[in-house]
């Protein structure tokens, strides 16, 4: 049978499409989504696998960027918190507002009563939509977070913001998933070689098919650079001049065995003065970040970064006993791709710089560059650039069709009735900390009838494949046919966040995922497996699959 990969390959050599979106983090995901439920006919092709760059690297936070209020940067934390808003109104399974716990050092740059106004100002900025802050006595403290050292403070306080549910790149992919139910033709694993526009205004894209397939020529009327971080490179390729570019600023996050059962983000000031956080994940703790200016989006954990995390947090916490690097199940680390203007921004301090996007259109070659972006303020680069496409000539003609959400109440109601009908929660076993329902509907939306109907079929389907995840059998047929996993990190890294819970060695020994890859990649599994693991991986656990 053909994949959906497979039949989206041939079709981007088919006709003219009127937009082709480069790069499927999560600023191409909702140009995609947003153009193709609009009626644009839409291709995207990412030259990894989507959100497998910057969008898999975040702290997970949807937050109205309450550092900016620093910086006086009163518009952009507003059009931030507006954003969050509609994150939070229309995503409530996978955004949800949680709680910031902040400790404040005595002496610090700001003084704490200007710290507790500034949560307050926020909560004003944020329109009232979240629960109010509170300003924290070090007693308050140590009785409401005990875990918290006020060694050196004189208090603290407490704000919402919020929190992505599942994680980053899962929330991304649904976007593309949107985007493809809409019509858009979309393929991971294809780059984008080079193009040229013809002298009829239709440009020509020459893409590569990265698992060894044909390359091929992609048409159409207008090209949208989304390539994060390699936006300027991809500029370059093509010859395109813009006003502006990226300055980029490595960041790492550490996964830790939780270290809080509140459900709080405790945010700190970090030695370098940079806000800092220990963040919920499931049953792991992510903590970070750092802020370190880097060349090239190529980038890596050192050493040195590991010791900052550890020392930083170690300093600020009272657990048991210290953090160590033993204790690290997995590590994030990616990198901010912070617009500037050409010639600009070279004396300013990058942990200045913040996470606002810059669409830049140029009608004379029909190209669009998206700089910078972040994902909280996702939804307004969707709306802003259907704005701007009738502008390079296309109109898409529903330009008022709501192109985000969740599904209407009614039909989560009817999920979660059947759910209840099949008993569904109570077939489940395994860590996961919330019922089977709740996050099949999150991971999946109405697409969840899909797996709940495999479950009522086999009531096996119900239990996890890997010990200490989140992940259940039924959800493979699913995955398989409509997720695109090429690869099995595709599965462990964004599909789901198996490879941010469960350690690397651990998964190499599992059998449960063992079944998973023989199900996803039929007669490739060993291949697959090899490639994620190494090659000596068979060997040593002494089975094939």
């Amino acid at each position: 049978m053909t994949s959906l990969r497979e039949s989206n390959l041939v079709r981007l050599g088919e006709g003219t499409f009127d937009v082709l979106v480069v790069g499927g983090g999560v600023n191409g995901a909702v140009a995609s989504a947003a153009l193709s439920a609009r009626g644009a006919r839409v291709a995207l092709v990412d030259r990894g696998d989507f959100a497998c760059g910057t969008s898999q690297e975040s702290s997970n936070l949807a937050w109205g960027g309450i550092k900016y209020l620093e910086g006086y940067e009163f518009a952009l934390v507003s059009k931030l918190c507006k954003a969050r808003n509609e994150l939070l109104r229309s995503y409530p399974s996978a955004v949800r507002e949680t709680r910031f716990f902040a400790a404040h050092p005595a002496g610090f740059r700001r003084p704490l009563w200007m710290l507790s106004a500034g949560t307050w100002f926020y909560w004003l900025v944020g329109r009232l939509f979240t629960q109010r802050p509170r300003r924290l006595s070090p007693a308050r403290m140590r009785r409401d977070e005990p875990l918290v050292s006020t060694d050196g403070c004189d208090g603290g306080v407490e704000y919402s913001d919020a929190c992505f549910a599942e994680n980053d790149a899962r929330f991304v992919w649904g976007f593309v998933r949107d985007a493809l139910d809409h019509g858009c033709v979309a393929a991971n694993y294809v780059s984008a070689l080079g193009a040229v526009r013809g002298p009829d205004g239709v440009w020509t894209a020459r893409v590569r098919d990265e698992v060894g397939g044909p390359e091929r020529d992609v048409r159409s009327r207008v090209v949208v650079n989304a390539c994060g971080p390699w936006a300027d490179a991809f500029n370059a390729k093509l010859g395109i001049g813009t006003r502006h570019r990226h300055v980029l600023s490595k960041g790492i996050h550490l996964l830790v065995p939780r270290i809080t059962d509140s459900g709080r983000v405790l945010a700190f000031f970090a030695d370098d003065g940079r806000l800092f956080w220990a963040i919920p994940m499931g049953t792991r703790t992510c903590i970070g970040t750092t802020d370190t200016p880097v060349e090239a989006p190529e980038v890596g954990v050192t050493d040195a970064d590991r010791r900052f995390v550890i020392e930083n947090v170690n300093k600020r916490l009272k657990l048991e006993r210290p953090l160590a690097e033993s204790d690290i199940v997995a590590e994030r680390c990616g990198v901010r791709p912070l617009v500037v203007e050409n010639g600009g921004a070279g004396d300013r301090d990058w942990m200045q710089l913040s996470r606002k996007h810059a669409i830049e259109v140029d009608p004379a070659h029909g190209f669009v560059t998206i700089f910078g972006g972040k994902l909280t303020d996702c939804l307004n680069v969707g709306e802003e650039l259907c704005r701007e496409l009738p502008a390079l000539g296309v109109t898409p003609p529903w330009p008022r069709r709501r192109w985000y959400g969740e599904p209407p109440e009614q039909t989560r109601d009817e999920f979660m009735h059947r759910a209840r009908l099949m008993n569904l929660d109570a077939q489940a076993t395994g860590e996961s900390e919330e019922p089977l329902a709740t996050r099949l509907w999150r991971r999946y939306g109405g697409r969840a009838f899909e797996i709940i109907e495999e479950i009522r079929a086999d009531a096996s389907a119900a239990q996890p494949l890997v010990e200490g995840a989140d992940l259940v059998r039924a959800e493979l047929g699913y995955l398989r046919r409509h997720e695109m996993i090429v690869r099995l990190d595709d599965l462990l890294r964004r599909r789901t966040r198996l490879s941010q819970l469960v350690r690397r060695e651990e998964l190499a020994q599992s059998q449960g995922l063992r079944e998973a890859c023989r199900a996803l990649f039929g007669d490739e599994a060993d291949a697959r497996w090899r490639e994620c693991f190494g090659a000596d991986s068979t060997a040593r656990t002494g089975s094939s699959i």
